[in-house]
């Protein structure tokens, strides 16, 4: 071959390498580690998807690992133990103010939020036997809340406690629960996440279920009692078994990074996940709303100046206040 060829195919190469490739890498560590929850749930197949696009896309080893949820995500961030973290902004804000339950007293200033990922809805599913059509329906029985330190497991025991609702909580990973209620080990798992929510969707196919929320007036006292909650429709056909549409409540989610993250390099992660919007969704649907405009719905948590810079160069604002 001579050298023109090999001059040739060498630029062809560097042409077609992706376009982060050029950009400055100085501080990028080798490899990434994306703080994800429980097998089953969206967080586990939206954190892994995402870690497999950024390998692929920015030329850096990721990959999602297994936790507790967001509460331990947050810890796990601000320590420096990992390098992405998803997180439910509830759970988010208590550890900014010191107010963790896995780490009390420790304020976590340190975390950055990226970008908006899309909003986690309450729900539960039972056997159809078990006769269970909405939250109150729940006392006296054996209740999986998901996994303890998620936002599920954190959220769920409050919102029985203000409901009145007397009922037996244990703790489980999503694709546990699943298990637990097709065995007859627990009469109900209620948990948070994305829509469909994958536990769910394969009880739906495997067994006969019935999804349920909150009743009207269920659905009216969570809102007044939790501020960070609002209200949200699971619409019909989310499920086989579901046919109509359930009143709920949601929170938002954001991915979060360490503060000394490099800003080239959380500026490439921001450009790649916001600008592709279609990729994502073939990771999971719940993608549908990690849209840009979604920013603001994070109203404390400052942005990465590598997040700032992306969203500021296409056209959205970003209050003084939450520049990080």
């Amino acid at each position: 071959m001579t050298m023109n060829k090999l001059t040739a195919l060498a630029a062809a190469a560097l042409l077609s390498a992706p376009a982060a490739m050029a950009q400055d890498r100085t501080g990028w560590p080798s490899d990434l580690t994306v703080g994800t929850a429980s097998q089953g749930g969206v967080y586990f197949v939206y954190g892994n998807g995402m870690a497999a696009f950024i390998a692929e896309e920015l030329g850096i080893s990721a990959s999602g690992e297994v936790t507790g949820g967001p509460v331990q995500n947050v810890t796990l961030l601000q320590m420096q133990e990992h390098d992405i973290g998803l997180v439910t902004m509830g759970p988010m804000f208590e550890a900014w103010n010191g107010e963790s339950e896995l780490a009390p007293g420790l304020e976590h200033r340190d975390v950055r939020a990226l970008f908006p990922m899309y909003e986690t809805p309450f729900q539960g599913i039972a056997l159809a036997s078990n006769n269970i059509t909405s939250v109150g329906d729940l006392a006296g029985r054996r209740v999986s809340v998901g996994p303890a330190g998620g936002t599920p497991g954190t959220y769920w025991p409050r919102f029985l406690e203000a409901l009145g609702v007397q009922a037996n909580v244990s703790f489980a990973g999503a694709s546990d629960a699943a298990s637990q209620l097709q065995d007859g080990l627990i009469d109900a798992f209620v948990f948070a996440a994305g829509v469909p929510i994958a536990a769910f969707s394969q009880l739906a196919a495997e067994a006969d279920v019935r999804t349920f929320t909150f009743s009207d007036e269920e659905h009216a006292a969570i809102l007044e009692a939790f501020p960070e909650v609002s209200s949200f429709t699971i619409p019909g056909g989310s499920y086989t078994v579901q046919d109509e549409d359930q009143p709920s409540v949601a929170m938002w989610n954001f991915a979060v990074v360490h503060a000394d993250m490099p800003e080239s390099l959380a500026y490439e992660i921001t450009r790649l996940v916001m600008e592709n919007n279609d990729r994502m969704m073939q990771i999971h649907a719940a993608a549908a709303a990690t849209l840009p405009e979604n920013h603001v719905n994070n109203s404390f948590l400052p942005y990465h100046p590598g997040a700032v810079r992306w969203f500021e160069e296409n056209g959205y604002d970003i209050p003084e206040e939450l520049r990080g």
